[in-house]
């Protein structure tokens, strides 16, 4: 019975081509299959056996905390270089956009939530 290992929706290029390599350096008996164009089907990496499954998670798990990582100090130091805008930086360089996304956040916060309150 096929396992599934990790979905591929919304995954950058650079992460899939990665899990792919590393797949490959550690002899993992994987299969692709791609995400549709409309969104319907995930796409993912699978592997046929439960052993080898386990296997390919142990090293998918140990991967993933490593970008988490790498991401990480990525992110601070474009935000240390300036490179990347935090909130306040956004709001102060663009007010009218940012004031306008959250009060779109607020608007569809209060229609899902007006039933539960009885506004």
């Amino acid at each position: 019975m096929p396992h599934h290992l990790m979905n591929l929706r919304h995954v950058p290029d650079d992460e899939a081509d990665e899990i792919r390599a590393l797949f490959e350096q550690h002899g993992v008996a994987y299969y692709e299959t791609p995400p549709s164009r409309w969104g319907i089907s995930m796409g993912g990496f699978w592997v046929h056996d439960a052993d080898e499954a386990e296997r390919a998670r142990a090293l998918l798990q140990d991967y993933q905390a490593e970008r988490l990582s790498r991401q990480r100090a990525a992110y601070q130091q474009g935000l240390d270089a300036g490179r990347v805008r935090g909130f306040w930086a956004r709001l102060r360089h663009k007010p009218v956009t940012t004031l306008a996304a959250c009060l779109a956040m607020a608007m569809i916060l209060l229609l899902t939530l007006a039933p539960y309150l009885r506004l």
